[in-house]
Order: structure tokens, then C-alpha cells, then sequence
């Protein structure tokens, strides 16, 4: 039994998992729920060759071993690529306008999500402080007031709707103005639903200095976080749920039997695009015509 020249060859170009390493790629190709049928059947193709190369020659498994987490991780981007290739066309053009509380990754979602799509990014936040002067958020708070960062904040919104394929991240404040959702709305909104519990730690873990809302006194910084936090989150969810899409994260994780903290920027950025997907499905059958370009068969369970 030989293996030929071209399969040798893709071998040789190829990262190649050793046979310890295989049940487990295999099982989670088969049990990751973005798996998409086609891509499963390339990925499940490879390690039957990689298994079968080993078997004939083991010395031939000289290349790099990829630790488990890699391995994750080389899936997960992969599956992101293609979950972005699929739905670009069906967006035809349009903002992506990530919403949420401070510390709910809106910021490093973004950037993945935007890379995946071919969008460029844009951080409303940073727009305001070009606008005021080149000085932080906080500054503009102490020096200026809220009222001020708040109307440079609609005005940045408003030039930003006025571009295309483009992933914006949002103050966490912005929903709190209609005037912004008139500028929100010509694009899709997206919430990154964060609990209360993970967004307290992250903040507590960076500290509150660029964050003008949680100006606080000495203490256990994750108590004060969390007693800041919640009134603002309360004030703000019922704007935040007239998000065209909302991505549960405390949702997401118990699909994947995870902490929410282990949910990395790829995951989620794929979770926005499954959701967004669900959106324009159910916007084009409720509103066809709003929809000229038809959405094709996505390859998902």
C-alpha cells in the first residue's frame, strides 16, 4: 500500500498532528457545533492521511507537535474564514455596530470579526477623542463633562453610518441616545451579552483608569467594580436588548461546556455571524425586497 507522489507532497507542505493528537481533533470536528459538513469531511481526510502515513513510516512525523490549545485555535479560525466568506456577500456592504457594556470585548470582537470579513474597523470612542483634541475618554469626562463626549460621540456615529463595510465598537453609554440609533439602524446591531460576574473581573483585572463611569474609592476592586456596574447595567439592558442580534455569552459557554472566561475573540466573533445569519434569514423572508442578493445554503447543522 503506497501513499502517491501529490498526497506525499500535501503531506510534506502540511502541519500534521501526531496519532496521540487524533481522537481529539477528531471528536472536536465532530462535536464543535459550527462545524460546517464540508469542512468536516476535508479536516476528517487529512487525519485519515496523517493516520495512515504514520502507520506505513513513523519516522516520517517530524513536524512541530501542536499543543491542544493550538489545535483549538487552528479551528476555530478556520472555521471563522469560512463562516465569513459564506455570509460577506449577504451583507451587502453594511456596518456591523458592536453594542454592550464596558469590558464586553466589543473593542477585540470587532477587530477579529472585521479582519474575517475584509471590514475595516472603527472605535467610536477613538473617533471622539481624535474629535476633542487627542485626549483619552477619561480626560474628556473630567475636563469637559459627559454631555460633551456624548454629542462628539453621536457625531462620530453619524459619520461612521454614512461608510460601508465597516465593524464599529460603541461606548457602552451610546445606546442611551435615539439620535444614535438613527445612525445604528442603517447598519446591524450586534449586543456582546456579558454577565455582570465576568464583566466585574475583567475590569477589576485591568484597573478603571480609562473608565470615567467607575471612578471609585480604594477597595476590593472587584466589589467596587461590580457595585458600579450594576446600575449602569440595569439602566442600559433594555436598550441594549433592541439589538437586531443579541450574542449570549453566558448562553454560549454552556453549549460548549465552558467558563466564559476560556471564550476566546474567534469563538464569539463566529457566534456574531451565526447569529447575524439568523437575522438576515428571518429579515428576508418578513421583508424580501429590503434584500435583492439572495442568501445562499450555508453549510451549518
Amino acid at each position: 500500500m503506497n501513499i502517491n507522489d501529490a498526497d506525499q507532497q500535501e503531506y510534506q507542505c502540511s502541519t500534521w498532528m501526531y496519532p496521540k493528537e487524533l481522537q481529539l481533533c477528531t471528536s472536536y470536528i465532530i462535536t464543535y457545533r459550527f462545524c460546517h459538513p464540508p469542512l468536516i469531511l476535508i479536516q476528517c481526510c487529512m487525519i485519515k492521511l496523517s493516520f495512515m502515513t504514520f502507520l506505513l513510516d513513523p519516522a516520517c512525523f517530524v513536524a512541530p507537535r501542536m499543543e491542544s490549545g493550538d489545535l483549538y485555535a487552528f479551528f476555530d479560525e478556520r472555521l471563522l474564514k469560512k463562516k465569513a466568506k459564506e455570509l460577506a456577500p449577504c451583507l451587502n456592504s453594511c456596518c456591523i455596530f458592536l453594542i454592550g457594556m464596558m469590558g464586553c470585548g466589543k473593542t477585540t470582537v470587532g477587530k477579529v470579526l472585521s479582519e474575517a470579513l475584509g471590514y475595516a474597523f472603527a472605535d467610536s470612542d477613538t473617533c471622539v477623542e481624535q474629535a476633542v483634541g487627542e485626549i483619552p475618554v477619561a480626560q474628556i469626562f473630567q475636563q469637559h463633562g459627559e454631555s460633551v463626549f456624548r454629542d462628539n460621540e453621536s457625531k462620530a456615529l453619524q459619520e461612521l453610518s454614512s461608510k460601508s463595510q465597516l465593524v464599529v465598537a460603541t461606548g457602552g453609554g451610546a445606546v442611551l441616545h435615539p439620535i444614535n440609533w438613527e445612525y445604528m439602524r442603517k447598519g446591524i446591531t450586534v449586543f456582546l451579552d456579558v454577565p455582570l460576574d465576568a464583566l466585574a473581573r475583567r475590569i477589576a483585572a485591568v484597573g478603571t483608569d480609562s473608565r470615567p463611569l467607575l471612578d471609585f474609592d480604594s477597595g476590593d476592586p472587584y466589589t467596587k467594580a461590580l457595585m458600579s456596574l450594576s446600575p449602569l447595567l440595569e439602566k442600559r439592558v433594555e436598550k441594549y436588548s433592541s439589538a437586531d442580534v443579541t450574542v449570549s455569552l453566558s448562553k454560549l459557554a454552556d453549549d460548549l461546556e465552558e467558563d466564559v472566561s476560556h471564550l476566546t475573540p474567534t469563538i464569539i466573533a463566529i457566534e456574531v455571524l451565526e447569529q447575524i445569519e439568523k437575522y438576515l434569514r428571518g429579515k428576508k423572508k418578513t421583508f424580501n425586497s429590503h434584500f435583492p442578493l439572495d442568501l445562499p445554503e450555508f453549510s451549518s447543522f
